[in-house]
């Protein structure tokens, strides 16, 4: 209760963020994503927000304005973006299931160019040295494989999602991946061990965190009414972990991404 409390009355200090709606060009596509900035308009770190399997909700958009309010960009893409009826996206859908039937279907080779188009839209804003990615069930798995296909990330944060299985797509990650995991999440946590040998194999660093108790999809649930202590727990501790590492980032960046050098480090 103690650490909730200090938790809401962090959040109660920080500065209010800003936010808008981009329509981010993908090949042929349009990717409509939703862009949260600090209330300076810059951050050093933005944060590319890979969404549950429930599509691009009004949590995963909380989450990307918690980031802009502690002073990081976060960039969260509808990934459903012209795939719903008559060409709409995640709120288009008739309902729920629809929404992850949907997401379940989508072409891994459509999600990894939407994400890179994405990634390289905010490697172009102002101020920005570092990118990193996130996500979240679906899209936790999601941030692991995109690990796997972007030199230039600076790191990814993987709460509960499980790793590509090649050692090989694996080997290719040149960035730090932490994970984040509920203690009651048998499927998920049966994968960690034999991620743990084929990253230290790799030499590879990766670094996941159990937190007892917590289930799977425990940052949504822990922040809902009736929540059970162990999640309400995990959702602090893990939020309280996430934000340290983006501050590591962030205070070791003294170059910035300028645009059009994706990947290329440049003084200002």
């Amino acid at each position: 209760m103690r650490a909730r409390l200090s938790l809401l009355l962090l959040l109660a200090a920080l500065p209010v963020s800003a936010s808008e709606w981009i329509a981010i060009p993908a090949g042929e596509r349009q990717v409509h994503t939703y862009l949260a900035r600090p209330q300076n308009g810059e951050g050093k770190v933005a944060v590319v927000l890979i969404h549950e399997i429930f599509g691009l909700s009004d949590w995963v958009l909380s989450v990307a304005d918690h980031l802009a309010a502690s002073g990081y960009i976060a960039l969260a893409p509808d990934l459903l973006s012209g795939m719903g009826p008559e060409g709409g996206r995640t709120p288009d859908f008739a309902d729920r299931n629809a929404v992850t039937s949907a997401v379940s279907g989508l072409p891994p080779t459509q999600v990894s160019a939407d994400l890179r188009a994405v990634a390289a839209h905010a490697a172009g804003l102002k101020g920005v040295g570092a990118i990193a990615a996130a996500g979240f069930c679906w899209g936790g798995s999601g941030t692991f494989s995109f690990a796997t296909q972007l030199p230039s990330l600076a790191a990814a944060y993987v709460f509960y999602g499980s790793a590509p299985d090649s050692a090989a797509a694996l080997a290719r990650i040149s960035c730090p991946v932490y994970g984040f995991y509920g203690g009651n999440d048998a499927r998920i946590n049966a994968t960690v061990p034999a991620t743990v040998e084929k990253m230290q194999a790799a030499g590879k660093v990766y670094e996941p965190v159990t937190y007892e108790g917590a289930g799977h999809g425990f940052l949504r649930a822990g922040a809902e009414s009736g929540a059970s202590e162990a999640n309400r727990l995990a959702h602090d501790l893990a939020w309280a972990r996430w934000l340290e590492l983006l501050g590591k980032l962030a205070a070791g960046l003294p170059t910035a991404v300028e645009e059009g050098t994706w990947g290329q480090a440049k003084s200002r």
